[in-house]
Order: C-alpha cells, then structure tokens, then sequence
C-alpha cells in the first residue's frame, strides 16, 4: 500500500486574534464515524463559543468535509480544509473553537486566524508516515538474544514483546521495505539458524521522535504463513 501522511497523535494549540480566542484540535481520524464523534465532542464542550468550525479528510473513501459553522462563507472551514490538503495529511479531523472578543477581524482575518490556528495545532500533533510493517516471530537461543536485539534496534523494528521460556521467542514488527534486509542480517548473524516467521501485518502511523528513535501506532491485519 502507498504511504501516506497523517497527524502523528493529537495536538491543540490556541492563539488570540484582536481579543478573539481560536482554539484548534487535530486528530488522527480513519473513519467518518470517529471524526462526527470529535466534532460533537466539542461542540457540547464549548457550547458557550461563538463558532464550532471543522474538516476533515479520511484516505478510505476520498471523503472530505468541512464547515464554517456560521462563520461568513469560505472564511473558515475551508482555509482549515486546505492547511490539511495543502500539506498532504490524510486520515484527519481538526476542530477550531472560536469565542468572539468583540472585534470583527474581516474575511482576510478569519483566514489567517483559522488558518494559523490548525496549522499550529497540527504541529503539536506532528506528522507521520502511514505505511505497512509486518510483524514477525523470532525464535532464537538465549545467547542469540543480545546480538540479535542490537540488530532489531539498529534497523527501526519495534520489539513488541518477549518470551523467556526454553528459547527466547521474540515478537517485533519491521517497516516492509527493511524486512529482507533483516532476515539476511540475521541469516549472517546466526549463520541461517534463525529464520523470522511472519506472523501478520500493520498500518503505522511512523514519526522520527528526538534522538532519531522511530515511534510508531497501528491496526493490526493479522494472517499467519
């Protein structure tokens, strides 16, 4: 599957605007049912604000959807549509609250107002790539495991879990396009005495954290060879 960019995790920022309060909150949104949940959410939070403005933009079904919730048309829904177009986000709703504070700021206002306001909110979130990661079992002895643990760490896998029993039975998960490089470091390793077994694959949402370690979140599509 092609990869794809996605907010990371949930961010919210807010900025004021000539005494104006926008209060913007992204989410790594998959489904339409899940992004109307966020926006109702937010509308029984702040039923005391002036505006409730959303879009969204969901990768299955090409769906898009914004509103300007009684803002002046094109003003609002649409420039925090277009931060999340422009940039090429995918599988996200983002909600901006306004409380009115008296001054009018004008079409061109509202824009950048709304506009900034996502922008920032999705910085907080981050940006991270969609793509397919298999998840394998590695089976190896307990003097293997150091070794081969170094080599995980080294590649971006995401050990998920470990099994101390007679053997060390390891559960990890690897960004597809690295697995065949993996397997023949493990191959050289252990001179072909441990071979991965695939025992499923993911969709992760992958963002460089500080200190370049990779974090990653996904849904699982398990399947076994």
């Amino acid at each position: 599957m092609t990869e794809f960019l996605v907010p990371a995790g949930y961010g919210e920022a807010e900025l004021t605007e000539k005494r104006s309060r926008f209060i913007a909150r992204v989410w790594h949104t998959e489904t339409e049912a899940a992004a109307t949940a966020h926006i109702k959410d937010m509308r029984e939070q702040h039923w005391d604000a002036a505006h409730n403005v959303y879009a969204y933009i969901l990768k299955t079904g090409g769906i898009m959807r914004y509103s300007d919730d009684g803002e002046p048309q094109g003003t609002s829904g649409m420039p925090v549509l277009d931060v999340f177009r422009g940039g090429g986000i995918f599988d996200v709703c983002c909600v901006v609250t306004r409380y009115f504070g008296g001054v009018l700021l004008g079409t061109g206002g509202l824009v950048r107002a709304y506009s900034a306001a996502a922008k920032l909110a999705l910085e907080a979130a981050g940006t991270g790539v969609m793509g397919l990661w298999v998840k394998l079992l590695i089976s190896c002895t307990y003097s293997q495991f150091a070794p081969i643990r170094a080599v995980l760490e080294e590649m971006g896998a995401m050990i998920e879990s470990t099994d101390f029993s007679a053997d060390v039975v390891i559960d990890t998960a690897i960004p597809v396009e690295r697995e065949d490089a993996l397997r023949k470091r493990l191959t050289e390793l252990t001179a072909g005495a441990v071979e991965p077994l695939r025992s499923g694959e993911e969709m992760r949402a992958q963002r460089q954290a500080s200190g370049g370690r990779e974090e990653s979140r996904g849904l699982k599509k398990g399947f076994m060879n």
